[in-house]
């Protein structure tokens, strides 16, 4: 498609209508335009006992607040923690748990550390490479753990983790960043 000038009387006539156009106001896309009440009066030939009617809008269901999003720790923070120039505030080892065991014990962990101001723990989950077990079945926490921090119960507690330094178990742990407690 070929770009042309405009012509003398093109140019002219746009700028009148650029002139005579308002924007649009801008609506954001989750919420709709909250509804003005309509009131409704009776005719003036009714008796003195009618009233007049005033009718609300439906209140709109309130959406619960999204947990903040997941951030990654970072790779300057990651290898300070690694090196240990960087303290590990807690650690909790998962190793032996059942899987409601391990959550709740998680939950309860995160919780008492974020009161107590910790910033970094250490979660050991473990690798999960057991001799007799089916490859389906192994690292069952290993998986299972990532999954639960992702979830908004624990997303109000974390700012987010990766996998640990070798020298703190590698792919067997995770660092936690923990979320300042509403106290501080």
């Amino acid at each position: 498609m070929s770009r042309r000038r405009l012509s003398d009387d093109e140019r002219t006539l746009w700028k009148g209508v650029t002139r005579s156009i308002k924007p649009l106001r801008m609506l954001a896309v989750d919420e709709p335009e909250p509804a003005a009440p309509q009131i409704a009066k009776a005719p003036a030939k009714l008796s003195a006992q009618s009233r007049t009617v005033v009718v609300l809008p439906v209140p709109q269901p309130v959406k619960p607040a999204s947990p903040p999003a997941l951030a990654p720790l970072g790779r300057k923070l990651k290898k300070r923690v690694a090196r240990g120039s960087h303290v590990i505030d807690g650690r909790l080892d998962l190793h032996g748990f059942t899987q409601s065991e391990a959550h709740h014990a998680l939950l309860g962990f995160l919780r008492r550390c974020q009161a107590d101001g910790a910033s970094i723990v250490l979660v050991i989950t473990g690798k999960g490479l057991r001799g007799g077990a089916a490859d389906s079945e192994r690292g069952v926490l290993k998986r299972q753990v990532p999954m639960w921090l992702r979830l908004p119960e624990f997303r109000s507690f974390i700012v987010g983790f990766e996998s640990a330094g070798v020298g703190h178990g590698g792919e067997g742990a995770l660092y936690v960043r923990l979320r300042r407690g509403r106290g501080e």
